[in-house]
């Protein structure tokens, strides 16, 4: 359970580009997308999309793989402002992090609480114990474990529920 009391199926899991490289790049994104209701904005899906074609690395996600989203969510002018008047180190995070959190910061500010943030970005990390939502970000680790999914290869570190709970830790603590 990503939130106690909420039915895996009824939680909305914002995920950032690069979970969603990550779950493609470890064919774990089939089983999570069925079991979780994923979402994004559009800025993060279109970074998913393009990637870096060449790189060493690169990763494929592709259209169908974006289809399967449950949700992609616009974020206005407007949205960035009130998020960034809320948070002021939202001008440093990526584009596509900063949009995630300006729609997280929508929700949370309209009522919704039945959404989770899923991020390997330390300024999402920052950001989301800034704000006081420790305890709504979790790793893929973390998704791919409650919705019991294999990865054809393990994930990198930082995908990881350790990864994560040592760096909120330290963001906790003020280092």
């Amino acid at each position: 359970m990503l939130i106690p009391g909420v039915a895996l199926k009824d939680t909305v899991v914002l995920v950032d580009t690069n979970v969603m490289i990550e779950a493609v790049r470890t064919k774990c994104w089939n089983a999570v997308t069925g079991s979780l209701r994923l979402e994004t904005v559009e800025e993060c899906r279109d970074e998913a999309g393009r990637g870096t074609r060449g790189r060493s690395g690169y990763v494929a996600v592709g259209q169908g793989d974006l289809d399967r989203l449950s949700a992609v969510h616009p974020v206005t002018d407007l949205d960035r402002a009130v998020f960034g008047l809320e948070y002021a180190a939202a001008q440093n995070m990526d584009p596509g992090e900063r949009d995630l959190f300006a729609h997280a910061y929508g929700r949370a500010t309209g009522g919704d609480n039945v959404w989770v943030i899923s991020s390997a970005d330390r300024a999402c990390v920052r950001a989301a114990v800034a704000l006081g939502w420790q305890d709504r970000i979790h790793s893929l680790g973390a998704l791919v474990t409650a919705v019991g999914a294999r990865v054809s290869a393990p994930l990198a570190d930082h995908f990881g529920e350790r990864w994560l709970s040592d760096f909120r830790t330290a963001c906790l603590l003020g280092r």
